[in-house]
């Protein structure tokens, strides 16, 4: 099996074919590594008697294959490998595909895209862009909490108009990098902004009324473009809902424009909001604003992203699997997950179906610890008064424990020693500076944590009706997804829809975790445990993932990582996830904080202790 000389020649004219026609051709970067093999092969060569992913192996493995060609929707790139050079030349265009002897762009929305891609291309070639760091944020404005611009507002010493025009200056600076704000309203804001300032000018009662009755006023806003936002587009990146446009605010995010924050606009997301990296074909791909070439988690990705770069002090995120913590966690920010119940899930897309209800949770996400509690006391609502987020909260009186990974899953990667290194040294600071005693415990049930959240998430209302199919959702009303055919037209570039969501509508048919009699007893031996554990006094911290953030598309290699956060929604219980600076390679560390049902407080509370003692978040363009 190898490729001849006719065919090098081939494929050696496509190329100069393509850098005359599009003038992209980039430059050669050496490079050893050879493990960039995503989504399905396109061959310059056909061998039909085996499937794309077989025969990726068999290339792999020989030695003396000397040229092939791989469409791997990384970036918009295409990389084609050299193996006997281990050099790496890269495209720009938009999923071009090298077949046969033919060249030719794939999709109707290629075109459309090319200027995109060169307004792209212009701004990667930057220093900021070429050492994969934004520009440092220059405002002071953007360094202060929610809470400190909404106290500064109120007190007339900055304006409303002056926050806004900061935040939007700072969008319009790094989004082309990032690509996490899909849709904006920027005008909008300003004339909001502008209404808030005449409103404080006129206002008579004083501060303390402006604080009690519109604690964020003139604040901006980031929303997920999962939720309901006014005039907004409502898509989750599905291109068939493209055009859909929200015509009320989902509870959550009426709250917060209530309390007196305004959106600036919406963010991206994974296609349907079921994978930890936020790419679609309607949006693109958002980029990790610590190094540009690793994503930004899923599927609140753009929010994480938007944050971590300084585009955003405050945001609305929904998480049943880690949507929230586990973009907070790759992009340095904070996030909490509520007790499920707590705050509104109404008015989002997709919506829940069988009890999925149970393990969806919609929180808040900020970049300054002392921004969650204000933040979940608006977003609650009515329901406010089930948490006690006015109980003052000692530290040192709390049962601290440690669960420093899993115990040894099959489906989930190992932590790496960075982070049990970063959840060691929180242990150690709480021994030092609380005097508590942090218990490591062990569940032996954590290995089943997969296990566990896929079976639970298939399970059937209390009428019997099932889930809703992911397949449903990717297609039509009334129309279903075929995969297969799906993964077809992907072969050749013509589908819709990304890789994961088509491998989750196939493996969707033959759900790998049953909610068998021994699943079912592990999660309830789990539950039991851990609510024994916690108690209304308990504290356990828990890695977020196995790894910082990997490189764009990675997750497909490692598609159960995101166990460590998905068990936790299925027990149900609080979490808030906080940043511990960054590792050996620039890129955020993080711990989950986890308490019983209700408890949400003392997680809050000390999220505010690590802020201070690990420094919170990390200007991304800081030298």
């Amino acid at each position: 099996m190898f490729v001849n000389e006719v065919q090098i020649r081939k494929t050696t004219r496509m190329l100069h074919i393509f850098r005359n026609e599009f003038s992209k051709y980039d430059r050669l970067n050496s490079s050893t590594e050879t493990n960039f093999f995503y989504g399905i092969l396109q061959l310059s060569f056909t061998y039909s008697n085996f499937p794309p992913f077989e025969l990726t192996c068999l290339l792999i493995k020989a030695r003396n294959v000397q040229l092939i060609t791989i469409n791997i929707f990384m970036q918009n790139k295409i990389y084609i490998y050299w193996f006997n050079q281990f050099r790496v030349a890269k495209t720009t265009h938009f999923d071009l595909i090298l077949k046969s002897s033919t060249l030719h762009p794939v999709g109707s929305s290629n075109l459309s895209k090319l200027r995109h891609l060169d307004q792209q291309e212009q701004l990667l070639s930057s220093p900021a862009a070429s050492a994969r760091k934004l520009p440092p944020v220059s405002n002071p404005l953007l360094f202060l909490s929610a809470t400190q611009l909404a106290k500064k507002i109120r007190r007339k010493e900055v304006s409303s108009v002056e926050v806004v025009q900061a935040y939007i200056d700072r969008i319009q600076e790094v989004n082309p990098f990032v690509n996490a704000v899909v849709k904006d309203r920027f005008a909008a804001a300003l004339q909001e902004a502008a209404q808030v300032d005449k409103l404080i000018e006129e206002e008579t009662g004083g501060e303390d009324v402006l604080e009690d009755r519109l604690p964020l006023l003139g604040v901006p806003l980031s929303v997920k473009e999962s939720f309901s936002l006014q005039g907004m587009p409502l898509s989750t990146g599905l291109l068939s809902r493209r055009g859909v446009v929200a015509s009320v605010d989902a509870p959550p995010v009426a709250l917060l424009k209530r309390a007196g924050a305004i959106p600036l606009g919406v963010t991206n997301t994974s296609e349907l909001c079921m994978w930890l990296e936020s790419h679609n074909h309607l949006y693109g791909i958002s980029c990790n604003p610590y190094d540009l070439e690793r994503i930004v988690g899923g599927s609140s990705g753009g929010e994480g992203s938007i944050l971590g770069a300084a585009g955003s002090v405050i945001g609305v995120g929904s998480d049943i699997g880690g949507s929230i913590r586990i973009p907070c966690f790759f992009n340095g920010i904070f996030g909490h997950k509520t007790t499920p119940g707590v705050v509104s899930c109404e008015n989002q897309y997709p919506p829940t179906s069988g009890t999925q209800h149970e393990y969806l949770s919609s929180g808040p996400m900020c970049r300054y610890a002392e921004d969650l509690l204000p933040m979940l006391k608006i977003m609650a609502g009515p329901n406010a008064h089930k948490l006690s987020l006015n109980a003052a909260v000692d530290l040192k009186k709390l049962r601290f424990f440690s669960i420093p990974h899993d115990g040894g899953s099959l489906y989930s990667y190992p932590v790496s020693n960075e982070l049990l290194d970063a959840q060691e040294k929180v242990v150690k600071r709480l021994e030092a500076d609380l005097g508590v005693k942090v218990q490591e415990v062990c569940f032996p049930e954590l290995r089943y944590s997969f296990q566990i959240w896929d079976a639970y998430m298939g399970l059937p209302d209390e009428e019997g009706k099932p889930p809703v199919a992911f397949a449903e959702l990717m297609g039509a009303p009334g129309r279903p997804a075929w995969a297969f055919w799906e993964l077809l037209k992907r072969m050749v570039g013509k589908s819709e829809h990304t890789m994961p969501a088509i491998l989750l509508a196939l493996f969707e048919k033959t759900r790998l975790s049953k909610a068998s009699p021994f699943i079912i007893q592990q999660k309830e031996a789990l539950q039991k445990k851990m609510e024994e554990l916690l108690g209304t006094d308990g504290v356990l911290l828990y890695p977020p993932h196995p790894r910082v953030a990997p490189k764009h598309h990675h997750p497909l290699f490692r598609p159960f990582d995101f166990a460590y956060t998905g068990i936790l929604n299925i027990l149900g219980l609080p979490v808030t996830q906080c940043p511990l600076g960054v590792g050996e390679e620039g890129l955020p560390l993080g711990v989950q904080v986890v308490a019983g049902k209700l408890q949400d407080h003392l997680t809050l509370a000390v999220a505010l202790y690590l802020e201070k003692t690990f420094g919170g978040w990390r200007d991304p363009g800081a030298k």
